[in-house]
C-alpha cells in the first residue's frame, strides 16, 4: 500500500523538522515548502492526501492559499495552523471549509490525531464497530432466546437498529451478513411472542403496551390540554424506526428531542386499520359498529382513509375537548407549500395534524417501478432515499417554520414495512383481499407455520363481514403467493417492501416528541 502523502506549507518549515521526522517514522511521506505559491506549484505535480497550511505566511497568505486549493481540489482535507486565536480568523478558515484547526505551538500527537481524524476515521470506526458488535453478538443472541416482555422487545429492537446503522457505516459486508441472520432470528421469536400475547392484550388492556388505538390519548392529549399549547401532530405514513434514526439529526438542528418512544401497531399493520384506529382512538370493529357509513371493508369500493378528520373530531369530543384544530394530508409538493404558508395561522389552533404520505408512496413505487427498485435496493438504500427526501422536502421547511415560532411537535407513523424474501402459499376464494402480508376471507388454506391465524375476528377487534371469516397474518419475512400464479408472485414481489403482517419493522414504530430550540 502506498504511503499517505502530506504537504506541509509553513514559512518556518525548518523549525518543524522534528515534527516532520516524527511523521516519517510513523510511515507518512511529507513534502514541505515555505510559501503558499510553492504549495500550489507542488499540487500541480503531486497528488497528496492531506495538507498542513500555516495561516500567517508572507506573500500569499494561508487563507488566500486555502481559497485557491479549495477552488481546484474541493475534497482535499486542509488543516489550518496559526499562532492567532482571533475569532474572525477561525471563522474565515471554517467558512472556507477547512478540515481541522490547530493553534501553535503544535505537538506531534496533535498532528497525528488530526491526520487520523481526517484520513483514518472510516477505517477506525469500521474496525471499532465490528469489534464491539462481535463482543455483543453473543449477548444479543442470548436475549433473543429469553422470554421477553413487550418493553424488553422494544429495548432489543432499539439495540438491533443501533447496530444495523453502525455496521452500515463500517461497510463490513461479512459482519452485515452475520447481523442479518441475527435479525432474522429475532423476527422469528418476535412472531411467536405476538402469537402468544396479542389477543391477551386486547382482552386485558391493563397488560398491553401502547398501541395504535390509544397512542393519541396517552401521548398527545396531555400536551394539548396544557394552557397556551399549540401542538403539531405529524404522521409520516409507513416510517420505520431505523428510518427515523437516520433522519433524526436533520430535525435536531432546530428541535430538542424530549421523548423518543416506540409503540405497537395493531394488526393488520396497514394504513386502513392502524391509522384509522389512531385517529379514532378505537379498534377497527368498534369504528365499524359506531360509524358504519365511515368504515370501508377490504372488499368494498371507496377510499379507506377518507374520514380521519371526522374520527379525530369524535375522539377529541369523547375526551371533553371541543377545540379548534386543523387537518392536512400532503400528497404532493404544491400542497406541502400551501401548508407551509399556513403555519403562522396554525398557531391559533390548539392542535394541527399533518399527514405526509411520501414514504408509503415510495414503498409502493419500489414494488411497481424498476428504477426505484434499483435506487432502493435494500434497507440501507431505502433509508438513504428517505433521508434525501426529508432534506429537500416541504416537511422540513414546515418544521423549521414551526421551530422558529417555538412550536411543540409530535412525529409518528401508522406502521412500518419489511423486505419480504420468502413466499408462503395460500388459497382463498375470489373475495380475498390483495395484501401480501395479511389475508381475510372465507375458507382460507395456508401454511400454518408461516402465519398467525385469527379464526374469530371479534377477539382481535376486527370487522367481521360473514360468519366464517378469518384473518391470517404473515410472520417474519414471508409474503403470500397463490399456487395457480406462484411464479409470477415470487418473481414480481420477492425483495419488495410490504406491510400488513407481523415483524419488528412493521409493528414496533416510533413516536417522537420535539420542542423548538429557539
Amino acid at each position: 500500500m502506498d504511503k499517505i502523502k502530506i504537504l506541509w506549507a509553513d514559512d518556518e518549515i525548518d523549525l518543524l523538522k522534528p515534527h516532520i521526522l516524527f511523521l516519517e517514522e510513523k510511515g507518512y511521506q511529507v513534502l514541505s515548502t515555505q510559501s503558499g505559491d510553492a504549495a500550489l506549484d507542488i499540487l500541480e505535480e503531486e497528488r497528496v492526501d492531506i495538507i498542513f497550511l500555516d495561516e500567517n505566511m508572507p506573500g500569499l497568505s494561508g487563507l488566500e492559499t486555502l481559497e485557491k486549493i479549495k477552488a481546484k481540489f474541493p475534497s482535499l482535507p486542509v488543516i489550518m495552523i496559526t499562532k492567532s486565536e482571533e475569532e474572525c480568523i477561525m471563522e474565515d478558515a471554517i467558512g472556507s471549509k477547512i478540515s481541522d484547526y490547530l493553534i501553535k505551538p503544535v505537538n506531534p500527537k496533535q498532528i497525528l490525531l488530526s491526520i487520523k481524524k481526517n484520513l483514518d476515521t472510516t477505517r477506525l470506526v469500521s474496525e471499532k464497530s465490528t469489534s464491539k458488535y462481535q463482543q455483543e453478538f453473543r449477548e444479543i443472541g442470548m436475549v433473543i432466546g429469553d422470554d421477553l416482555g413487550n418493553e424488553e422487545w422494544v429495548d432489543l429492537y432499539k439495540k438491533l437498529v443501533y447496530w444495523e446503522l453502525e455496521l452500515e457505516k463500517s461497510k463490513e459486508s461479512g459482519m452485515d451478513e452475520v447481523f442479518q441472520m441475527q435479525k432474522t432470528e429475532a423476527n422469528a421469536q418476535f412472531g411467536k411472542f405476538i402469537e402468544r400475547n396479542y389477543l391477551h392484550w386486547l382482552a386485558h388492556p391493563e397488560d398491553s403496551p401502547t398501541m395504535s388505538h390509544n397512542l393519541f390519548k396517552k401521548h398527545v392529549l396531555p400536551e394539548i390540554t396544557k394552557e397556551g399549547a399549540s401542538v403539531f401532530f405529524i404522521v409520516i405514513d409507513n416510517l420505520r424506526f431505523d428510518q427515523w434514526k437516520s433522519i433524526e439529526s436533520i430535525f435536531t438542528q432546530d428541535f430538542w428531542v424530549d421523548e423518543e418512544a416506540i409503540f405497537y401497531s395493531i394488526l393488520p399493520t396497514t394504513t386502513q386499520y392502524s391509522r384509522n384506529a389512531m385517529f379514532a382512538g378505537m379498534m377497527p370493529s368498534e369504528i365499524e359498529r359506531k360509524y358504519p357509513d365511515k368504515w370501508v371493508n377490504d372488499e368494498e369500493e371507496g377510499g379507506r382513509n377518507m374520514s380521519e378528520q371526522f374520527f379525530l373530531t369524535e375522539q377529541l369530543k369523547r375526551n371533553g375537548l371541543n377545540i379548534k384544530f386543523s387537518y392536512n394530508k400532503v400528497l404532493n409538493v404544491s400542497y406541502g407549500n400551501k401548508v407551509l404558508r399556513e403555519v403562522p395561522d396554525m398557531f391559533n389552533n390548539q392542535l394541527n395534524v399533518i399527514v405526509y404520505n411520501f414514504v408509503d408512496m415510495l414503498s409502493h413505487a419500489r414494488t411497481d417501478t424498476q428504477i426505484i427498485k434499483e435506487l432502493a435496493s435494500d434497507e440501507a438504500a431505502y433509508r438513504s432515499i428517505v433521508k434525501s427526501w426529508v432534506e429537500h422536502s416541504t416537511l422540513l421547511n414546515i418544521l423549521k417554520e414551526i421551530a422558529a415560532r417555538g412550536g411543540k411537535v409530535f412525529i409518528t407513523t401508522d406502521h412500518g414495512s419489511i423486505r419480504v424474501k420468502e413466499p408462503s402459499k395460500i388459497v382463498g376464494d375470489k373475495d380475498v383481499n390483495s395484501n401480501l402480508r395479511y389475508k381475510q376471507g372465507k375458507s382460507l388454506d395456508y401454511q400454518k407455520k408461516d402465519v398467525l391465524a385469527i379464526k374469530n375476528p371479534d377477539e382481535a377487534h376486527l370487522p367481521k363481514v360473514n360468519v366464517s371469516q378469518s384473518y391470517v397474518f404473515a410472520k417474519e419475512d414471508k409474503f403470500f403467493a397463490y399456487p395457480n400464479n406462484y411464479n409470477y408472485y415470487v418473481n414480481y414481489y420477492m425483495d419488495t417492501f410490504q406491510h400488513g403482517g407481523i415483524s419488528l419493522e412493521e409493528m414496533l414504530i416510533p413516536i417522537i416528541k420535539l420542542s423548538a430550540k429557539k
